[in-house]
């Protein structure tokens, strides 16, 4: 086993707040069940990562009961679970110790948000040594709003502004991003069928 499968924040947090309506892919758990399946049939460690914010109150706060993964996705045992409090998947962990104790050398990135956690993950991953794969259409994102807008607005509003960063644009800049530079950039079919 020399590669990893990294599940970055698909969890329950992110379908409590009201930007999931505007999600690039509400089905991303089956995406991401795929890959994990893959990852097991082929002998893959599979990582399983969820972001916390203790004491905030918010959808994040482990004390609010949705720090945990959305159904359909389910470690099994031997499978690592962490919990981070960084945007990145390494800096509040003890990731990279695990990885390298095992020896792994390549990591797929899949998860939630594509341009925040999981892209953040990839270039530290790559930064340390590691070949990454980031798996695009395994990772979901929202709308983001440009730096200057009002806080507090609603989702809807959130959309209506054409300073508003869409989805597939997030997407495509990520790639553009990663792409020979932390990354390769593959999608879960390429990953199955490889």
């Amino acid at each position: 086993m020399q590669r990893a499968l990294i599940v970055i924040d698909v969890q329950e947090s992110f379908r409590q707040r009201p930007n999931w309506a505007a999600v690039s892919d509400p089905d991303i758990t089956a995406k991401v069940d795929r890959l994990v399946r893959h990852a097991r049939d082929t002998g893959d460690l599979v990582v399983w990562v969820l972001h916390t914010e203790p004491g905030t109150g918010n959808a994040f706060d482990p004390a609010q009961g949705f720090v945990r993964y959305i159904d359909g996705l389910e470690p099994r045992d031997g499978e690592i679970e962490l919990t981070k409090t960084s945007h990145n998947a390494f800096t509040t962990t003890n990731l990279q110790q695990l990885l390298t104790q095992r020896g792994i050398r390549e990591v797929l990135i899949s998860g939630i948000r594509t341009e925040q956690c999981c892209e953040t993950t990839a270039r530290v991953a790559s930064d340390l040594g590691f070949d990454v794969t980031f798996v695009i259409d395994a990772t979901a994102t929202h709308p983001v709003e440009h730096r200057d807008a009002a806080p507090g607005r609603t989702l809807d509003e959130i959309l209506a502004d054409p300073r508003t960063l869409g989805t597939d644009a997030v997407i495509a800049r990520t790639e553009y991003a990663l792409a020979g530079r932390f990354a390769r950039i593959s999608t879960v079919d390429e990953v199955v069928a490889a």
